[in-house]
């Protein structure tokens, strides 16, 4: 799945582009060639832009040879920034080269990935994922020519396989496998969370690790797997993990908030802040949204997150195992979800684009961080103010 299209992303027509394209990270800072740039001015003329092009159009791969004449089409001035130029050529992408496509995408937009015909497996993969998890043709084309797996989804195949291993040896260590947590000993486990032991931080991250039982664990592994790995495959471990471990938090804060009393476990904040910013994506971007049976995946994701939250609720009022604590809470689900409508919305909708950009972005930051802030003081505080009679630890 590593293997780039043939024929291949680079540009090797001649010893300068070859040049261009080895460039290092370190390029950036280096004066324009002089092969190209000799008034040193930072531009390169559309002609000779144009001219390169030509003679050497056979050796281009299609996809990047749409983007450069993109490129060409989009300044009216006759000049092109160098560094744009070696930004392409480098396989560097930028924001300012983004937009400098962005305005000639009606040549982009001629030919549909989707028409692509000749491709092998991994190819249809990755156009695939293009098409599950991006609105425009244009961030389609940009990620199918620029995607190389390097490197791979890590972070959700990592979270996954931690959480499967837990759960084995919960499930080995307790001699049950199906609703673990009536077991008497279930919460004396160091990672869940609970009420009367919140001072430990850890634990609003590590309840994740621990699952009510194999029908908890198998719906939230088959949602993030389905839904998580092709989102880290356009939009990096980086946004994806904030977006999970955001919603991790949020979820244990809010059960600390809403439903004082009850411990928490299962990975439910993380995964439902990616499946419900995910939705929220598709929605908002309807008609650009061109993966196929749409509507029966959106289905298929609310009847598996309907079916999850709903054995949560009844687990929740269920009688408890070990009174007088309860069960574990269900309000972790709701802050995942209110996690992926807004943080998450404003991650998976700019592409490869700069977040600290987006005032829309601070302002889901700044909310996010509020939120936290109230919640932090609310554990300090309010269980002391409110006299409230918490269950003793397990």
């Amino acid at each position: 799945m590593g293997e780039h299209p043939s024929p291949g992303p680079a540009v090797a027509a001649c010893a300068e582009a070859e040049r261009i394209e080895e460039l290092e990270p370190e390029a950036e800072e280096r004066p324009p060639a002089e092969d190209f740039d000799p008034g040193n001015t930072g531009f390169i003329s559309t002609g000779k832009f144009r001219s390169l092009l030509d003679s050497h159009s056979s050796k281009l791969d299609p996809h990047k040879r749409e983007v450069l004449l993109a490129l060409a089409d989009s300044h009216a001035n006759g000049q092109i920034c160098y560094q744009d130029f070696v930004n392409l050529m480098s396989n560097k992408r930028s924001n300012s080269f983004r937009q400098a496509i962005l305005q000639g995408n009606r040549r982009l937009c001629s030919k549909a990935l989707l028409e692509e015909k000749g491709l092998n497996l991994s190819q249809r993969l990755i156009r695939h994922v293009a098409y599950e998890t991006l609105p425009r043709e244009i961030d389609r084309k940009w990620y199918y020519d620029s995607y190389t797996c390097c490197p791979p989804p890590w972070f959700m195949i990592t979270v996954t396989l931690l959480e499967v291993a837990f759960f084995l040896y919960n499930g080995v260590s307790l001699g049950q496998f199906v609703l673990q947590v009536t077991h008497p000993r279930y919460l004396k486990n160091a990672l869940v969370y609970h009420p009367q032991l919140r001072a430990q931080a850890w634990r609003y991250l590590t309840y994740i690790f621990m699952h009510a039982g194999i029908e908890h664990l198998g719906l939230n592994v088959v949602l993030q797997l389905l839904v998580g790995v092709p989102l880290e495959m356009v939009h990096g471990a980086t946004r994806i993990g904030l977006v999970y471990v955001a919603g991790v938090v949020a979820g244990s804060l809010a059960v600390s908030v809403a439903d004082m009393t009850a411990p928490v476990v299962g990975s439910s904040g993380g995964v439902y802040a990616l499946v419900s910013a995910h939705l929220a994506n598709i929605v908002m971007n309807w008609s650009g949204m061109k993966c196929q049976f749409k509507l029966l995946r959106m289905a298929v994701a609310l009847i598996c997150m309907s079916m999850e939250f709903g054995r949560a609720v009844w687990l929740r009022f269920h009688p408890s195992a070990y009174p007088p604590c309860p069960h574990p809470s269900f309000v972790a689900h709701l802050g995942g979800v209110a996690v992926g409508i807004t943080l998450g919305v404003v991650v998976l909708r700019n592409y490869e684009q700069r977040l600290q950009d987006q005032s829309l972005w601070w302002i889901f930051v700044a909310m996010y961080t509020v939120f936290v802030l109230f919640a932090v003081f609310w554990n300090i505080f309010a269980y002391t103010l409110l006299d409230l009679k918490l269950p003793p630890p397990p």
